[in-house]
């Protein structure tokens, strides 16, 4: 009786141990995303590969930033030298002994050369023809192309894109997280439709949240607010809000974007089809470009609108 409740309380124990890690695990790996995928949303708009696979790969590749590799090669993706690499190095034991890898400055290099690497080799073009939200797809495909040599390396990068929902991020340029729910409360009929794909990173003390988009600073109109409300909030006078958001007036609606540092020239999207009844400021709040370059890139004379099917290039 006795060695059985001392082999009991050893199972138990080596359960609990295999609880905690798989608890560690998923803990890293939500702060790698947290930290990468903004960078793997910025390689999607330039390459075309989804963002999902490339933060599942580099969540395996590199056990969520803890590997060898990552920590003191900056390497996320197990990108081996080959003849063609000129950059420093790295040696490790892996299929064979002592074998070169590649040594980056930083994490986004490395991100970077994951996206050329995939575009330059031949045996991955034809993953290209997929759609960026087609990431079985492309897990199968990476597989089949022989990136990695375990034989379950589709089902895995599967089983990570859907376990953590890495899948919404390739259907936009605004992340994984959603506009909390009292917006939605407010006004169902006023509530900005492309709200609830920005990227949450952060809330202020009196409860306004702060989004990312197009590597800007934004904020989400709630009930009741209004300018001098958010400029106290943010620290930020009117008069810039204002600027910063190419506003005629100090009217706001729930739901609607405020940007907290001036827009950029050009978009992540290369381009976008007009909605009926969207406008040239809307689709300039939509995608962080200020309206100047959007008159100016299309060739539309200011004070005009663009046409219903119109395709409108943001970069």
């Amino acid at each position: 009786m006795r060695k059985f409740k001392i082999l009991l309380f050893l199972f138990l124990l080596l359960c609990c141990r295999a609880l905690a890690q798989q608890s560690d695990y998923k803990s890293r790996v939500i702060l790698y995303i947290i930290q990468y995928r903004e960078i793997a949303v910025r390689e999607m708009g330039i390459s075309h590969i989804p963002a999902s696979i490339t933060l599942a790969q580099g969540i395996l590749e590199s056990n969520a930033g803890q590997s060898d590799l990552a920590r003191d090669a900056n390497n996320h993706f197990g990108i081996k030298c080959h003849k063609e690499w000129a950059g420093e190095t790295m040696y490790k034991d892996d299929d064979k002994p002592n074998e070169c890898f590649r040594k980056y400055k930083t994490a986004e290099e490395s991100f970077h050369d994951h996206s050329s690497f995939l575009i330059q080799r031949d045996r991955y073009k034809l993953l290209f023809r997929l759609k960026t939200t087609d990431y079985k797809g492309w897990a199968e495909g990476l597989k089949k192309a022989g990136y990695a040599t375990s034989p379950t390396y589709a089902e895995k990068l599967i089983k990570t894109i859907e376990t953590f929902g890495l899948e919404k991020l390739d259907h936009g340029d605004f992340g994984i997280a959603y506009v909390d729910s009292l917006n939605k409360k407010a006004d169902e009929n006023q509530v900005n439709p492309w709200a609830d794909r920005f990227t949450l990173v952060s809330t202020t003390s009196d409860r306004h949240q702060v989004y990312t988009n197009n590597n800007l600073r934004l904020t989400v109109v709630r009930k009741n607010d209004d300018l001098e409300r958010i400029s106290q909030s943010f620290n930020l006078s009117v008069r810039k809000l204002m600027r910063y958001n190419d506003m005629t007036n100090r009217h706001l609606d729930p739901g609607q974007i405020i940007y907290l540092e001036s827009k950029r020239r050009k978009a992540m999207n290369v381009s976008h089809k007009v909605q009926q009844g969207e406008t040239l400021w809307q689709i300039s709040q939509v995608f962080g470009i200020k309206p100047k370059m959007l008159y100016k890139r299309n060739h539309i004379p200011k004070g005009e609108e663009p046409m219903a099917g119109q395709l409108i290039l943001l970069r």
